[in-house]
């Protein structure tokens, strides 16, 4: 049986949990392996919305086991606030697994990601200034705080008063802010110690062992490829891996365990935050499609910048992240448009380019090269198959999976549960 791999291939809110509940009847597993609350997954089941991000989209579905990896970097005050509000609409929440390597969020992280942010002024990247960046340095710099050290006090007093030590000097000195009592941090996170513990497990010898015993694993990665921290839009990025690398160190599962690495795709493109976007559209068309796609992020509640498909980064995804298949979603909202551009190619400098170009001076100048597909006008979303689509939206996904490179193996006609057409299945 199968672990499988879903990230996102453009720039994140491609729609990851429409595709990862599309399949939680059948895993057994669904696995968080980067990322923190910066992330945000939509699910939408029969009339009820759900709008997830901390915990797996896979908490929605009765039989599975959701788990978030050592890679995720927990908001332990976040994390319970989610968990209440899902209980409160009766979803069970009692299976939920957290990895004790997985590293805090703690009060200074979200207290310098706001003034750092603030300090950059025009310079500043976008972040949800939620304290994920400033977490991940820490886990990298060996002075990090991990779900596990909430069980033992004297640890936890002292990784505290020893990141303290550094940060209320950057606080006062470079930020004119008041310095963080250690003592207040502490209390304040070992009152989450008794409602956590329950939760947390080995979560790497659990996962290796369920695909041992021939069980199916899905590993949901959070934002998308192009906000990679190493393979995307550098500096305007993430702080961690979303391409599928990230599922195996963010999870303690060898590569060779992996069988199927889907990535979800939107039939447009948009991204949240600064940073360079080809085919960025800042006239009617781009209004319209943030409208018709409710393009407002779910976590920050930014509206998102909105442009046609760029074929050159679903190429760069598939790539990078090995990709088997594609679940294109959004197909829906471009009904209507008589005529749709899609971006084969860049040019830069007066040439022709056909990869994504490794240079940041290079992408920053790109400016799209489009071929023009003709439209559709017929509603869509009671499609169940792939014949059931107007024939000019038949030649639009064909087209758009010929220039990315990988099947396009399921299609989201709409933002219900149900309103999904399946090609090829991911089993």
């Amino acid at each position: 049986m199968p672990a499988l791999v879903l990230l996102g291939a453009q720039w994140g809110d491609e729609g990851k949990g429409k595709a990862t509940d599309l399949l939680g009847g059948s895993v057994d597993y669904v696995v968080r392996y980067q990322g923190g609350n910066n992330a945000g997954h939509t699910v939408v089941v029969g009339d009820q919305k759900y709008a997830l991000h901390l915990l797996p989209s896979g908490i929605l579905s009765p039989g599975c086991t959701p788990v978030i990896g050592n890679g995720v970097v927990v908001d332990p005050a976040v994390l319970l606030s989610e968990l209440s509000g899902l209980a409160e609409r009766g979803v069970d929440t009692s299976k939920l697994l957290i990895s004790g390597n997985a590293h805090l969020i703690t009060p200074y992280h979200t207290t310098l990601d706001k003034v750092s942010e603030r300090f950059l002024g025009k310079r500043k990247i976008g972040t949800t200034g939620r304290g994920i960046g400033p977490a991940y340095a820490d886990k990298i710099n060996r002075v990090g705080i991990r779900v596990q050290d909430l069980f033992d006090e004297s640890i936890l007093r002292q990784k505290v008063e020893a990141a303290l030590d550094y940060k209320n000097q950057v606080l006062a000195k470079l930020y004119n802010r008041r310095a963080i009592a250690a003592d207040q941090v502490v209390e304040e996170l070992l009152g989450y110690a008794d409602r956590l513990e329950g939760y947390v497990a080995d979560t790497t010898l659990l996962l290796n062992n369920a695909i041992d015993e021939g069980r199916v694993v899905l590993f949901e990665g959070g934002q998308g490829t192009l906000l990679d921290v190493d393979h995307g839009t550098y500096p305007f990025v993430t702080s961690s891996n979303p391409t599928a690398g990230g599922a195996c160190t963010g999870t303690g599962v060898g590569p060779t365990k992996i069988s199927r690495v889907i990535g979800i795709l939107k039939a447009y493109t948009t991204r949240v935050g600064a940073g360079p976007f080809p085919t960025e559209l800042l006239d009617e068309d781009g209004e319209k499609l943030r409208t018709i796609g409710g393009e407002r992020g779910v976590t920050t509640g930014r509206d998102r910048r909105c442009g046609w498909f760029d074929a050159v980064i679903a190429r760069y995804a598939t790539r990078v992240n090995g990709l088997t298949d594609f679940f294109l979603t959004k197909l829906d909202v471009l009904t209507g448009w008589e005529r749709i551009p899609v971006c084969v190619a860049y040019e830069i400098d007066g040439k022709r380019v056909e990869e994504l170009p490794y240079s940041q001076t290079d992408f920053h100048h790109a400016k799209p090269v489009y071929e023009t597909l003709p439209g559709w006008s017929e509603d869509i979303t009671q499609a169940k198959t792939f014949d059931e689509l107007p024939k000019n939206a038949q030649k639009y996904v064909q087209a758009l999976e010929e220039m990315s490179g990988a099947p396009i193996s399921a299609i989201g006609v709409g933002p219900g549960r149900d309103e999904t057409i399946q090609i090829n299945s991911f089993l």
